[in-house]
């Protein structure tokens, strides 16, 4: 068994946690998914998603609670942690892929508390340690480490495949611009979104909720997640709906994939995704072959994230290309230069399902 150990306080954690999770089934390798918020008592919970509602209004607070985050493994009562633990005993936990940091402690009193060997894989999502590595401390001796993309090496080590349905021709692609905030619906997306819309571009646009859709820009369509769903409820998917003019919120339907999150099919047939750049973005972007047009990141891993996509051909600024007079021309270009780049990394699903050699070694 494989324990793929997320975090739901961001879905570009989550997703590529549910991602590898299905991409190992698939292979017959029996996974389990587990959200680091379904332990915490009700009042800290509560906290977790009243704070996802303030970054949301005010980036300037997402962007200082990125450098002040605490650790929540803290307020895990000794119940919760006991059945965690009974749970991995009796299900037969060999591997453990985290893509959190702060799962790092539980993991080590796990390790502590059994005494035998256990593979421990940290899956860096960002092309630097996110804050929840950083502040984690040092590993577990023999831990290995593999990154989805490397800002040291200004590479792409590693992926975890979205889908196996390869990236739409640029000619096919629908003349529109996919435009979102990330899980929490952070940064300036919204007026970006604007801008362009007034610019003359078809866009597709995530909302955070249903009512900050403009009714008036006809050429817009707009999503939204289901505000009821949190990543702690269920192992599935975002859910994610159309919102249509001039219908009641209460008649949105609200659907999501099996295989895959529902919004990657909007990136894979767009011209480009206008976001800040969180890893999960970053893995959407390689598998859609689809550039991102680069908005103002929440924290410093995103700002390297950032540097690596523009340093690989993959991505442009916001600002540099309505400089450029928002041309679609290098956008091809990085889209070309994405289709190459996807044969590079090495498939972790493949790699964990068919060796036990050290992933550090190869």
């Amino acid at each position: 068994m494989i324990a793929v150990l997320t975090s739901g306080v961001a879905l570009g954690v989550h997703v590529p946690g549910l991602l590898l999770a299905s991409r190992l089934r698939e292979r017959g390798v029996p996974a389990a998914v587990e959200v680091l918020e379904r332990l915490l008592p009700p009042d800290r919970l509560a906290a977790v998603t009243a704070s996802r509602e303030v970054f949301h209004r005010d980036f300037r607070v997402a962007r200082a609670g990125q450098r002040i985050a605490s650790d929540p493994v803290a307020a895990i009562d000794a119940e919760a942690r006991e059945e965690l633990f009974r749970r991995w005993e009796a299900s037969g936990v060999r591997t453990m892929v985290v893509f959190s940091g702060f799962w790092l402690d539980l993991v080590r009193h796990f390790t502590e508390r059994t005494g035998r060997p256990l593979r421990v894989i940290l899956c860096h999502v960002d092309s630097v340690a996110s804050p929840s590595f950083r502040k984690a401390g040092a590993p577990l001796p023999g831990t290995e480490e593999v990154w989805l993309a490397s800002r040291a090496d200004t590479a792409l080590p590693w992926t975890i495949p979205v889908t196996a349905e390869p990236p739409l021709d640029w000619c096919r692609r629908e003349p529109r611009l996919l435009v979102h905030g990330g899980g929490w619906g952070m940064g300036t997306y919204r007026d970006r979104a604007a801008e362009l819309a007034s610019a003359g571009h078809d866009i597709d646009l995530v909302v955070h909720a249903a009512e900050e859709a403009d009714p008036l820009r006809g050429r817009t369509r707009h999503f939204a997640l289901n505000p009821t769903w949190h990543p702690w409820l269920d192992d599935g998917y975002p859910p994610l709906g159309r919102l249509l003019p001039g219908r009641s919120t209460s008649d949105i339907t609200y659907t999501r994939g099996s295989a895959h999150h529902s919004s990657f099919d909007l990136s894979r047939t767009a011209h480009a995704m206008v976001s800040k750049p969180g890893g999960g973005t970053l893995l959407d972007s390689l598998w859609a072959a689809t550039p991102l047009v680069l908005l103002e990141p929440s924290g410093e891993h995103e700002s390297h994230n950032a540097q690596l996509w523009c340093d690989l051909g993959f991505g442009v600024r916001y600002e540099d290309w309505r400089a450029d007079g928002f041309s679609l021309r290098p956008l091809e270009n990085m889209h070309r230069a994405l289709l190459s780049a996807a044969r590079g990394p090495r498939d972790l699903a493949a790699a964990l399902s068919g060796s036990e050699v050290s992933l550090c070694s190869e």
